[in-house]
């Protein structure tokens, strides 16, 4: 597998009292002047290179971390103990609500699809979604199929699956179970979209943002009201590539649908290995995006790296973050924390510094974004709040 820390190495840096002296004059900017300005002059000093003949390779790309600074996440709201209670009591009725409706069948359930996205339904149900009985008439979730054990799982908390229902998971041909994904056709009263097919919910989603700006700017529904609904669909990173994922978010971009939230699970791995082994799907997919005209947010790392980042002075674990593949980072996390050590810290001393009052296990245990409720409450207000 190769590895693009050595494929492309860092350049060197001929004059780094010059490169200091620019970083600090454009944090200078940012201070006294605002993010605006900044963005301005970084613009100008871009085109003069252009029109002084220095070809500048075009990327769609920014560093791989969270786009979000730290000093700029905002509060997280709510009663955070009563909700990991509440998120780890749906956690075990999924679990057992797949183990109990396969003790005398094969149905399966894709549970470890759920592990990986549930907090990422957490906070939207928690904090962000409008039912449909809200006056604006709600919001539209497109849920990716294979996580549907955890939305049965809330549901039933909240009365609206019996016991029975729920030992009959993805047996509902006899009247008595729960469809095996969303299914509006089979449960009316509970699915808004059918999304299992691998495709079908982005695409869906995309016409029907479209749809309700249209129905909104013709005067069929109140705009106001309308301003106040999002389309949301969750889709995994391995779905992407199939053609009705992208197919139309061009249009979405040109159209301005500012309605419309994409949320991608990037696990980095399918039933056969990682999605990307050689590359780096987040990368990859946030140039696709951003290349589209999409507003791009990527919550990579979880709030234990931002200690760790915040000590790197010299860019030595940035680089390291942003030439790993997906490969090793999968590797990384089945792997102990020696070995995280010796291989991700380990190749340069600036790195093992940085992480040297950790244990073993606290590098086991460095958490991913998308498991971090605080990183994803920032991610999804700035995505809402976004125009």
């Amino acid at each position: 597998m190769a590895n693009q820390h050595n494929a492309h190495p860092e350049p060197m840096d001929a004059d780094p009292q010059e490169t200091r002296e620019w970083i600090e004059a454009l944090d200078g900017v940012i201070a006294q002047e605002g993010p605006d300005r900044a963005h301005f002059l970084i613009e100008k000093v871009i085109g003069q290179a252009r029109e002084a003949g220095i070809g500048l390779p075009y990327s769609a790309n920014t560093e791989y971390i969270n786009t979000i600074p730290v000093d700029q996440q905002p509060r997280y709201p709510g009663d955070g103990d009563m909700e990991i209670k509440i998120h780890s009591y749906i956690r075990w009725n999924a679990m057992a609500m797949v183990v109990r409706a396969n003790k005398n069948t094969n149905v399966g359930g894709h549970i470890a699809s759920f592990a990986s996205a549930a907090a990422l339904y957490d906070v939207g149900f928690s904090h962000f979604w409008k039912s449909i009985e809200h006056e604006t008439g709600g919001d539209l979730i497109f849920f990716q199929g294979h996580s549907v054990p955890g939305v049965y799982s809330r549901a039933f908390m909240l009365g609206r699956l019996t016991e029975e229902q729920m030992d009959n998971f993805r047996q509902e041909t006899g009247g008595k179970g729960i469809s095996s994904y969303p299914h509006p056709w089979l449960m009316p009263d509970f699915w808004q979209f059918p999304t299992v097919s691998m495709g079908l919910g982005p695409i869906q989603a995309i016409y029907q943002a479209r749809f309700m700006k249209y129905l909104a700017s013709r005067g069929l529904i109140d705009a106001a009201k309308a301003e106040q609904r999002k389309v949301w669909a969750f889709l995994g990173d391995g779905e992407t590539d199939e053609v009705e994922s992208l197919g139309a978010i061009s249009m979405a971009g040109r159209e301005k649908l500012d309605n419309l939230i994409f949320v991608i699970n990037c696990n980095l791995q399918r039933l056969d290995g990682p999605v990307r082994g050689n590359g780096k799907i987040i990368q990859e997919l946030e140039a696709v995006f951003r290349g589209a005209g999409w507003n791009v947010i990527k919550v990579i790392l979880g709030s234990k790296w931002d200690t760790l980042l915040a000590a790197d002075t010299d860019g030595v674990l940035l680089n390291q973050l942003n030439t790993t593949v997906d490969g090793e980072f999968q590797r990384y996390s089945v792997e102990g924390g020696a070995y995280i050590r010796d291989n991700f810290f380990g190749p340069d001393p600036r790195l093992r510094q940085i992480v040297a009052h950790l244990s073993d296990t606290d590098l086991e245990n460095l958490p991913r974004g998308g498991h971090d409720y605080r990183k994803l409450y920032a991610a999804y207000k700035a995505a809402t709040e976004h125009l």
